[in-house]
């Protein structure tokens, strides 16, 4: 139990960085862990919400990130754009030449795949819109070769449903490189829309190899639905923004954790 004679800015701090790791907290929970009264904790998510930091819900309080809305591809690309080329970097340096890699909707997988174009005898299978654009316009005859899986498009732009997880299901591919809306130590992997995380699922059933590139932005916000725990992923690509408790946290539980 946390020392009770906290002041409520050390409370609300502390309270804070577990909604950012876990993405939810209870007030019962609180009680227990800060040795306070429910008044107390209910107080101190009044004004974690006041300011902006949580959302409060029935029995406790969410990442004030947390969210059903899907943003569209376009609003995402433009952000963490420095970011999102380093981490695209170090995840393209992870594809082998003749290998068949899977890339996932959203803009810094696609990131990763305008560096793959040149990669020789690659065959790249994609439930991304803008990635099968990006491939076909710009690969050309000795560009990758490209497999769209085909689906209903979300406004993130990725294809989704029964027909492309029917499709990604009877495949093998190498490697899957995969984003996220929003990463937690509890959640994992999560996204806004329920479909795409059913195909997320299906697209990380099929890879030998799981490769999840994610800024420090990510962390500690939660989508709707989770599609991954941290465990299920083999290589975890991230910035030096990330905090260090989400760096303990995804060293332990990932495969690899690479910070670029």
């Amino acid at each position: 139990m946390t020392d009770s004679g906290l002041l409520a800015d050390q409370r609300r701090a502390l309270i804070l960085d577990l909604v950012r790791r876990d993405g939810a907290v209870k007030v019962a929970e609180l009680v227990d862990q800060l040795g306070v009264s429910d008044m107390t904790v209910r107080r101190d998510l009044d004004a974690l919400s006041r300011a902006g930091s949580v959302r409060k819900v029935y029995g406790g309080a969410v990442a004030r990130t947390a969210t059903a809305e899907e943003p569209a591809f376009e609003a995402k690309s433009g952000l963490e754009a420095d970011t999102k080329a380093a981490l695209a970097e170090a995840a393209a340096a992870q594809v082998q030449p003749g290998s068949v890699v899977a890339v996932s909707a959203g803009t810094t997988a696609y990131a990763v795949a305008a560096r793959l174009l040149d990669v020789p005898g690659l065959t790249v299978v994609t439930n991304s819109l803008p990635v099968a654009e990006l491939v076909r316009a710009r690969g050309g005859e000795k560009g990758p070769a490209l497999l769209l899986t085909g689906g209903a498009p979300t406004r993130s732009a990725a294809l989704v449903g029964p027909l492309a997880d029917q499709s990604i299901r009877s495949l093998h591919v190498d490697l899957l490189i995969i984003g996220a809306h929003g990463v937690s130590e509890r959640a994992g992997l999560t996204t806004p829309n329920l479909a795409e995380a059913e195909t997320n699922r299906a697209l990380i059933a099929s890879a030998h190899r799981t490769v999840a590139v994610a800024d420090h932005t990510k962390w500690g916000v939660v989508g709707l639905s989770s599609f991954a725990a941290l465990t299920d992923v083999d290589c975890f690509i991230t910035d030096h923004g990330i905090p260090d408790p989400a760096r303990t946290a995804l060293a332990e539980s990932c495969g690899d954790l690479l910070v670029v």
